[in-house]
Order: structure tokens, then sequence, then C-alpha cells
């Protein structure tokens, strides 16, 4: 029994050395100016898919201008503001954007670094299958938690049956003892707001008490609880004709495109949408760059 107990005891120390090498190594990795000299990253899954992985610079990220968001005024509003109170140390909220494509939930998260990017926030982006390695990614946060502010963002955010990270993403939002550090929040969008899919298999277990109560299913109120996690929730919802008609014109306008010719764009515009089933502000956006393609092209 003290042989196994010195074993052991090995064991330990040898681990807890393995443990400070890894640690040692992410520091010297993250450490100078990386976190500096860029304000965008995305996750690098390793080979071996199980040793974790690194962060990657993205050297000219995706960026927008949230003046071009048209139509969301409300939502911006809101996320905007939870974002400098993340940025100023202040409580804030993991943010879950949802609803209709093209409505600008990408745009409206990539549209916050022009703005706090100089006040020191940095963009980490996961994507989906990356996520059972959240707790590797806030590891490597860690090492810049004084000087930066982070947001993990997880686009086109949704889980299909017995995909990996979703239980990783929500231990990470709460739940978890070693939760994300204080400089550190989730922000996520999807079409879909409970982000996991849901069949009628999953509502068969709900039910009616005797007083009348409704319970939820196990597996439904399990697939409730993730989005739950998420104390800011944005909805996005299709534009009606006259929003649509105002961005198409926004984005007109900024194309320098002649004023004369609107009320011809205006037209095209509206059979542009109709061809597509969609009258967002991905579509408007798409019009105006066939029109400025084109109308450059005539003179030619």
């Amino acid at each position: 029994m003290g042989r196994l107990a010195r074993i052991l005891d090995r064991f330990e120390r040898v681990l807890e050395l393995a443990e400070q090498r890894l640690l040692h190594r992410s520091a010297a990795r993250y450490g100078g100016d990386f976190f500096e000299r860029n304000l965008a990253f995305r996750w690098q899954r390793s080979l071996d898919g199980e040793s974790g992985g690194w962060l990657v610079p993205i050297d000219v990220p995706s960026l927008c201008d949230l003046d071009d968001l048209i139509g969301i005024d409300r939502n911006l509003g809101h996320l905007v503001r939870n974002t400098r109170q993340h940025v100023e140390g202040l409580p804030a909220n993991h943010v879950l954007l949802f609803g209709e494509r093209g409505t600008g939930k990408s745009s409206a998260v990539k549209g916050l670094l022009p703005v706090f990017g100089e006040q020191g926030l940095r963009i980490v982006e996961v994507h989906r299958e990356e996520l059972i390695q959240l707790p590797h990614v806030l590891q490597a946060i860690r090492c810049d938690e004084r000087s930066h502010r982070f947001l993990i963002f997880a686009d086109d955010l949704s889980f299909g049956p017995g995909e990996s990270g979703y239980r990783e993403l929500k231990a990470a939002l709460e739940g978890s003892l070693d939760g994300p550090p204080g400089n550190v929040r989730i922000v996520a969008t999807s079409n879909r707001r409970h982000l996991l899919s849901e069949s009628m298999h999953d509502n068969r277990g709900a039910h009616v008490d005797e007083q009348g109560e409704l319970h939820l299913g196990e597996a439904l109120d399990e697939k409730l609880a993730l989005a739950d996690r998420f104390g800011l929730e944005l909805g996005f919802y299709p534009f009606d004709q006259d929003t649509y008609l105002e961005i198409v014109r926004h984005y007109y306008d900024k194309a320098e495109l002649p004023p004369a010719d609107w009320e011809v764009a205006r037209v095209d515009a509206l059979r542009w949408g109709l061809e597509r089933a969609s009258r967002s502000g991905r579509t408007a956006h798409q019009f105006v760059t066939d029109l400025a393609g084109r109308t450059a092209l005539e003179p030619r």
C-alpha cells in the first residue's frame, strides 16, 4: 500500500511539472505584444485534434461599419452598450444574436472592433467544430488577462444530435467551476434561437400536471437551457419593404451611383429581392454590388 502511495505521489508530481511546462509554453507563445499587434484571432486546432491548439492572428480581419446596418438600431444599441460595459471592466453578459439570415447578426459583431479596438477589445473566432477545445482557448486568453478584453465569437452556431462542443459551450457560459476569465465574454450568432435542432420526439416528454402546469420533457428542457445561459438575447427579424429599400438606397448612395437613376434601381431592387425570396441587408448589399459592377462596365 505504501509503494502504491509513493507511485501515485510521483505520478502527481510528473503531471504537475507537465502542466507547468505547458503553461510556460503558452505564456511564451502569447507574450510580448502578441495581442497588441492584432485585433482579431482564430483558434487553430492541432493536427492530432487532442493536444489543444493555438491562436492565429488575422492580419486583415473582415470588419464592418455599424452605420451601414439599418433597421436594427435597437439591437445595435443593446450590443454596443453591453460591449462598452465589458471593455470598461463593468459587469456584462454573454450575447446570443439569433434570427433570419442576412439581417446583420455577424456584421454587428464585426462592427464592434472599429469602435472598441483601440480601447483594448479583441475578438477570437472559434468555429463550431472547435468548441470542444473551448477550455484550451480560455487558457490561452488567460495569459493576457490584464491588458485586453476579449469576445469569443461563434458564428452561425447550431448543433445537431450528438455534435461535439455543445457541453463545453454550456459549461463555459455557466455551470462550470472553471468559468471564463473576467475579461472574456462569449458572443454567438445563430439562425435558431435555441441553437439545437428540435423534433416532435423532444416534445413527447412534456406533460401537464394535476394543477394544470406545463412541464417540459428532459430532452427539450436541456436544449432550452443552452440559450438560457446567454444573458442578452437579441432577435433579428425580416425587414419590411420600406426598410429593405432604405438599406438599398444607403448602399446605392455609398457606391456613388447616379441619383437620377434611383427610381429604375428601386424597381430592380424589388425584383432582385423577390427572385431571392429575401429582403435582407445582405440581399440589398448584393444587389448594389451587382449594379455598381454593371454600371462601371457600361462605358467600356
